[in-house]
């Protein structure tokens, strides 16, 4: 192989590395300004390449407000302890969230900073 053909391949795995770290990227959140909340459970998607919890928030005015709270990936939560039905629709949350950027209802949560709402861990140690 020449170096030519050598550096091609290289190149080339490195825009193909570059893609895959891009996915996973969280810049759209804000981590600075973390938000703390409380909502029901409406779904909890416990699938691949990241799981999601869809969240009724109460607003001050009394309405509710859907939000789209990303997590990590299955696997990641397995080994922690988590499954497929560690959470269920209704029950209550009080959990810290990154919110979007955009402002839209939506953030990413992390499993240290969620438990039920009476204070109960999602996963007992």
């Amino acid at each position: 192989m020449g170096r030519r053909s050598f550096g091609w391949i290289v190149a080339g795995l490195l825009c193909a590395s570059g893609a895959a770290t891009a996915h996973h990227s969280f810049a759209m959140f804000d981590q600075e300004n973390q938000v703390e909340m409380i909502g029901v459970v409406q779904e909890f998607r416990f699938s691949a390449p990241h799981t999601f919890i869809i969240l009724d928030v109460k607003q001050e005015d009394g309405s509710n407000e859907t939000w789209s709270l990303e997590g990590v990936s299955p696997s990641a939560l397995t080994r922690e302890g988590w499954s497929k039905a560690s959470l269920k629709p209704g029950d209550e949350l009080k959990l810290m969230v990154a919110p979007l950027r955009s402002g839209a209802p939506g953030g990413a949560w992390v499993t240290q900073k969620i438990n039920f709402r009476n204070g109960q861990p999602i996963v007992k140690p």
